[in-house]
């Protein structure tokens, strides 16, 4: 399976394959109408307490690894991974202005190491 990322904003593309949204957050001004947004497992992404620790502390290295410890203690990620498996290409989608790092990049890459 290939994980691209990209932002929830960008038009969608035919090689998109299944789009997730894998904020915690709807986007801003994003309609829910027009997202073309095939899943959004908010309890997938990093926890409210986790997002305001990172904002506070700014160190993505010690946030990457609490995300992935949160990843590992839930039942959140896992249903996620086993959710894509069937599907040959997806496309996480965020609202974040730099895709990389990010969390949806270590979602990508936790995914990807199952």
């Amino acid at each position: 399976m290939a994980i691209v990322i990209r932002r929830a904003y960008d038009e969608p593309r035919d090689d998109d394959g299944l789009r997730v949204l894998v904020d915690r957050l709807w986007p801003r001004g994003l309609r829910k109408d027009g997202a073309a947004i095939d899943a959004w497992p908010k309890d997938a992404a990093p926890s409210t307490e986790l997002r305001h620790w990172f904002h506070e502390h700014g160190d993505f290295a010690a946030f990457a690894e609490r995300y992935r410890d949160e990843l590992e203690a839930g039942e959140a990620g896992a249903a996620l991974a086993a959710a894509l498996a069937p599907h040959e290409h997806v496309t996480f989608l965020t609202a974040l202005r730099e895709v990389e790092p990010s969390h949806a990049s270590v979602l990508r890459d936790w995914i990807a190491a199952r």
